[in-house]
Order: structure tokens, then sequence, then C-alpha cells
């Protein structure tokens, strides 16, 4: 989809060369006093008196209530005298917050894709221009135009293919000149965020046979091609001479050979220490031996999430450039059950030397990213986070709005949270005390790799502290947010690609700013 960032007068809009024009109307915005005063109210079509402006528009609106003050609330005008677009929408912005700006962009698109599904040129005026209103506005936009076609040739695929976003007009101050520089970078990272989130949905929505480790490894590959992204793909001859025990006792029982998936992406110095990302990629689980029940196990397919988040990133960061480091690792495989799958009470070893015994075959997730976490030690990152669809018990205890959130450090619990925030995909953080881990503890091996049912999100994630040492780790369980089961937008959401992708942006920023600011000379 094709972005445009424009400055502009609200009345100017009347000219703009475009087909729908979504209006966002704020919430200071009043209907002027009738005294003195005589106004040709709108008719139940929405004509407006001829030559109206835009202004004048909405003041109508709000004092005929057709708009009124409430989120979401929206209003359709056809064949508006004066004004180029056609229709105009109206979606009233409520008390203000960022989340009510999703919400009246939600019930815009919502209104526009049901009342002019063939529009192809899509202009949207923020009447309170900021660089998380500009982003958030290019995302709502992106994800409603969103259709998934790829093995399905009946859909018809989004005719919405530009979209230019108006912003009020700035002055010429210094202040205002360093506003519309901020404005136009966030617009640039709005743009290379769309871009990886649709890919990480792409990636999540396809059905098993379409998206197996082989196939994820050569998504991978297809993302070198971006100058700063070099791309690795191991096998399992590669994975067994790393001592991947763990990793390779998922994979048994699948006729598809596992990948282990490595990229880099290197916008710093080599001196850099990188982040980790480690998406988790069962690209399709039954549960093994331990074997899920029947209903909805399609929605398995969504297992690979964490994986397609990662390569969501690194689409992003392949289009951005920002001035940081990351590595990107993803242990591919299927979890099936056949004559050599592992059965629950089977010890494997792992990377690490530690030994685990498998009492679940269903906890399988944990097993493929400990291997994983082994590894990414090797390139002594500053922080480490793997992120996975890991446990049906941080659905119980979050629902599907916030991504449970794990931290070994307060600083990058913070980090996260606030990246979450300030994109709208929202994580909330869960305890690690060390008495969590007593339930794993195991008569046959170092550990099990499930407890009890009770806190089972915070026990598998004790599991995987086990393996991190003192790495700056967090772990993400997107088991609620990955993926939407019912409704409006059923499939993959592409979450958490823009936290990441915040937090990625801002540590470049930091270290930028680091490195320009003068030290001190010792006495």
């Amino acid at each position: 989809m094709n972005f445009e960032l424009k400055f502009t007068t609200l009345n100017a809009l009347c000219d703009a060369k475009t087909g729908a024009l979504l209006i966002l109307v704020s919430p200071s915005a009043q209907a002027p006093s009738l005294k003195g005063k005589t106004t040709k109210a709108l008719s139940s079509q929405g004509a407006a008196a001829q030559g109206s402006t835009i202004s004048d528009l909405i003041a109508q609106s709000l004092r005929s209530e057709q708009l009124q003050s409430k989120t979401s609330r929206t209003q359709i005008l056809w064949n508006v005298p004066g004004i180029v677009a056609n229709p105009v929408i109206f979606a009233h912005l409520g008390a203000g917050q960022p989340k009510d700006l999703k919400n009246a962009l939600n019930a815009g698109m919502s209104l526009l894709k049901t009342s002019a599904p063939n529009c192809s040129h899509l202009s949207v005026y923020l009447p309170d221009v900021t660089g998380q209103s500009v982003q958030t506005a290019m995302q709502c936009v992106s994800d409603n135009a969103y259709i998934y076609t790829t093995t399905k040739p009946s859909a018809k695929a989004s005719v919405l293919s530009k979209v230019t976003l108006f912003a009020p007009s700035l002055g010429v101050s210094a202040k205002d000149k360093a506003e519309r520089l901020n404005v136009q970078e966030a617009f640039k990272e709005g743009h290379a965020r769309v871009e990886g989130v649709a890919f990480a949905k792409e990636w999540g929505n396809r059905p098993a046979n379409h998206a197996t480790p082989t196939l994820l490894g050569r998504a991978a590959l297809g993302l070198a091609k971006y100058p700063k992204i070099n791309v690795q793909v191991l096998g399992p001859k590669e994975v067994a001479k790393l001592g991947m025990g763990s990793f390779m006792s998922v994979a048994k029982g699948s006729e598809e050979p596992l990948r282990f998936i490595v990229m880099h992406y290197n916008g710093a110095s080599k001196s850099s220490a990188p982040v980790v990302l480690v998406g988790k990629g069962i690209t399709f689980d039954t549960g093994g031996i331990s074997l899920k029940p029947g209903a909805g196990m399609d929605e398995m397919k969504f297992d690979m999430c964490g994986a397609a988040s990662v390569l969501g990133v690194f689409k992003s960061l392949g289009e951005l450039s920002p001035k940081i480091n990351v590595v990107g690792l993803i242990p591919a495989c299927e979890n099936m059950p056949d004559g050599r799958a592992v059965k629950p009470g089977d010890v494997v070893t792992s990377m690490s030397g530690q030994t685990i015994e498998n009492l679940n075959t269903d906890a399988e997730g944990r097993l493929i990213l400990c291997d994983a976490l082994t590894y990414a030690e090797r390139f002594k990152p500053r922080a480490i986070i793997d992120i996975a669809t890991l446990t049906g018990a941080c659905i119980i205890a979050l629902g599907h709005l916030r991504s449970g959130l794990f931290a070994a450090q307060d600083k990058l619990a913070e980090e996260l949270m606030s990246a979450g925030e300030r994109t709208l995909d929202p994580c909330w953080r869960l305890p690690l005390d060390e008495e969590y881990a007593e339930g794993l503890k195991s008569n046959f091996a170092d550990t099990a790799n499930v407890a009890d049912r009770s806190a089972g999100s915070i026990t598998a994630a004790k599991f995987l502290q086990r393996f991190v040492g003192k790495m700056n780790w967090a772990h993400l369980d997107i088991a609620g947010s990955a993926w939407k089961s019912s409704g409006p937008g059923k499939g993959a959401t592409g979450r958490p690609v823009p936290l990441l992708l915040s937090y990625l942006i801002h540590e470049a920023k930091a270290d930028v700013e680091s490195s320009s600011t003068p030290q001190r000379k010792k006495a």
C-alpha cells in the first residue's frame, strides 16, 4: 500500500483529488450557536448546502446530532457540492485518547468498506497530528484493508492502493519545524511497521502445508534482498552438530525436516552488541503423543506466530534501516505423532547440557526455544527477547488484549511495556518468583518441561529462564494476542511486531544520542 503525508488546512480538503475522504472530528470541535444565524440542516441523505466548507459540514452535523460526541460515531455524506471527494466520512474522536483514535479509524474504515468497497484512493484527515497518531492511522487503515488471498483464489484482493494522510499545517518557528521533522520521521517508521505487520500476518495465516519449516526458511532468505540483512538456514545435520537435542526431539515425529533460521540485521558497528529476537516456529502443533482435542486444532497453524513476528520485524528493519544490530533466531518444526515421536516420560539433552524430562509432549514450544536461547548466548547480546504462542494459561490470565511479559530485569520490562503502550500493542508483566520453579523438579532429569496446571504461563517462563543464565532476557507469551479466532479480522494479528520495532528504534536512538554526547575527561 502506498502512503503519503501532506500538511494542509481543513477546508483545503474540499479540492483534494481523492476517492473517499475520512475526516476525524476533534473532541474540541463544537457546533456554533444558532443565534442570529440560519443554516440549512443536512438531509437524511447527507446532501449539504451548496458551497459548504468542511468546517460547515462538521458544524451542521454536530448541531443536528447526526455526529454525536462519542467514540466510533460516524456519518457518511455523498455527492457533497464543492467537495471533490466522494464519499465524505466523519468519525468522531470521542475523548481524543490514542485508543479513541484507533476506535474512530476502525469505525470509519468499516463504513468505507461497506459503503464504498471499490475505493482505490483514500484520504484521511488527522486534526491533532503527532507521531503516534500518524502511525496509528497507517496501521489501522492497513489492518482494515488487509485481505488474505494466498490460498483463496476466490477472494478479491483489496482495491485500496493509495492512502494520503493530511495533517494540519504547521508554522515556521523552530518548534514547528522540529515537530514537522518528528512527524515525518514517525511516518517513515509507520510505513516500515505496516510492511512488517503485513508480512507477519501473511505467514501467520498460511495453512501449515503452505508454511512448512522449509518454506519459512525460504521466506527468511527472501529478506536477504535488503543490503543489511544476512540469513543462514540450518538443517537437521547442522542442528545435530550443535547438540540441540531438545529441539530435535520435538521434530522426530514429523516427515517435514526441521530448520533453524539465523538472521542478522547489521545496522550499527560490529562492536555494538545486538538485540536477539527468538521466535517460536512450530508450524503445526498436534500436541504430539499428548494429542490435542480435535476441535479447534486447525488453529494450531498459528503456533508459529512468534516466528512470523520475527520475520515481520526484520522486514521492517530492512525497510527502515535503523542504526542497531539485531539477530533473529527461529527454530522451526512440526510437532506430530508417529512411531518415532518423543514419548511422555522421555528424557532429552538440551544444547546447554541440561537434561529435560518430557512429561507432556504438548509443551513442545519451550523445548525448541531453550536450545535457541542457549545458541543466542554466543552473540553476547545487550538483550534477548523470545516471542512465543506458549501457553493457554496466558489467555486465561490476560485474555486477548495484552501479551504476557516476563523479564529478568526491570529496565527491559519497563522499556517493552512503554513500547507496547506507544504502539497500542500492549503487554503486561507477570512475576518470576523462584518458588514457581518448584513444580519443574524431576526425579529423572535436571528439570521437567511442565509443572501442574496452576500458574502455567509462569512455570513455562521459569523453564525458559533456566537457559538464559545472566543474560538480559525477556519472554513475550503471545498466545492470546497473536491471532483472532472469530469476528472481523479473523486470523493473524501481526502482533507484537509494533511493540518490538518500537523498542528497537528507541534503542537505536538511545545509542545515537549516547555516542553524540561529549564525555567528560577525568581529572
